[in-house]
């Protein structure tokens, strides 16, 4: 997201809060009602399914539960629930494209649409209840919003990738560098995100290991079509590249892989708004139920070397097959480790898009429903 991006969203985050009942007790009233349940062993889900919030290691194993676990635990009346995403054809949307195409959310007795929205237009829509959901990442607007008084928690992660992936910042070395010392202090950098984006963060350590930092580059923000153009013409000097993007530099002279996403650790995933946290939790933990149950049946280790599978994966993304079969699998990932927000809003700092006091996770997290939903006492 755009610095400019994130401001229009301040600006409809408060708009909203006008017309949207809220107290200053409301975040910890949600965070109570998620807490004090009754949570239960469930079968196919034992000490795997969960692993400790403080273990950062790049190497920790997902937690899985059994295919087919944790069982479906139908609602008593059939709910209706809307999840906004930014797109229907990224790899790490398959698990919602298959949870629907699969009838995951309707075991659970819920009618799920998911709906194409920006992060930007879908935060007030979330705050307000318009939405139930949103599948996307703790971004700057999401904590601008949470501080200007908005129930929005992260409730559930999403992926970390491979070990052999290079998605993330790429630079053309000048004369004189070497792949590993490279001076990015000055540089151009090319982006669809922009500033206030979750990738800020590993953005910054890649950044600080060559002589930059986040306040220290251009940002110039660009088309998906165009960020790899400008790499390769020098109409920029570094871009951060999505997969399967990345695969055109790879090996190619001139260009270097300064660094991605931490592995091991998700940055993105689902959000709720008031109705699920507070409102209608029954819901919110069949939600993320239906979710787990999907990762543990069709994602638990690399759903890549299943041919049939990647076939299907590519007609239900939309996505070209070969291209699919280009990178390596995402490490689906529904636990969200400790201290990510309170990392990923140094970077927002850093960038100058934060506003206020950092929160505490406490404010911005809640582990409560996944927990829930595979049977884990805290």
């Amino acid at each position: 997201m755009a610095y400019g991006a994130a401001v229009a969203t301040a600006a409809l985050l408060a708009s909203a809060a006008c017309s949207s009942p809220h107290d200053a007790t409301s975040s910890s009233k949600a965070a109570t009602a998620a807490a004090n349940r009754t949570i239960r062993p469930v079968e196919g889900c034992g000490a795997k399914s969960w692993t400790p919030p403080k273990n950062l290691s790049p190497t920790r194993t997902p937690a899985r539960c059994t295919p087919g676990a944790p069982a479906p635990r139908p609602l008593p009346e059939p709910r209706e629930l809307t999840i906004a995403t930014g797109t229907l054809s990224a790899e790490y949307v398959a698990p919602l494209q298959v949870a629907l195409d699969k009838g995951e959310f309707k075991k659970e007795g819920l009618d799920v649409k998911l709906q194409v929205l920006p992060t930007p237009d879908a935060l007030p829509l979330l705050a307000k209840g318009d939405i139930d959901a949103l599948w996307a990442a703790p971004e700057a607007a999401v904590m601008n919003g949470v501080k200007g008084g908005f129930d929005i928690k992260w409730v559930a992660g999403n992926f970390s990738p491979d070990p052999k992936s290079k998605s993330g910042l790429w630079v053309r070395v000048q004369e004189g560098e070497t792949a590993a010392h490279v001076t990015m202090a000055g540089r151009r950098l090319g982006t669809m995100i922009g500033k206030g984006s979750v990738i800020a963060y590993p953005m910054e350590k890649a950044l600080q290991k060559h002589g930059g930092g986040l306040a220290d580059i251009q940002y110039q923000q660009l088309g998906s079509a165009d960020v790899l153009t400008a790499l390769q013409n020098g109409g920029v000097d570094s871009a951060w590249l999505l997969d399967p993007v990345w695969r055109k530099v790879d090996g190619e002279k001139g260009y270097a892989f300064l660094g991605g996403q931490p592995p091991g650790e998700p940055l993105g995933g689902m959000l709720y708004g008031r109705a699920l946290l507070q409102d209608d939790v029954d819901a919110g933990v069949a939600l993320v139920r239906a979710y787990i149950r999907t990762v543990n049946t069709y994602f638990a280790s690399n759903y890549k070397q299943d041919a049939t599978f990647v076939t299907y994966l590519s007609k239900l993304l939309n996505t070209e097959e070969p291209i699919l079969r280009s990178t390596p699998p995402l490490r689906m990932d529904w636990e969200i480790r400790d201290g990510t927000t309170t990392r990923l809003q140094s970077a927002y700092e850093a960038q100058g898009v934060a506003e206020g006091s950092p929160l505490p996770e406490s404010e911005t997290v809640t582990r409560a429903l996944y927990e829930e939903a595979v049977g884990h006492k805290p």
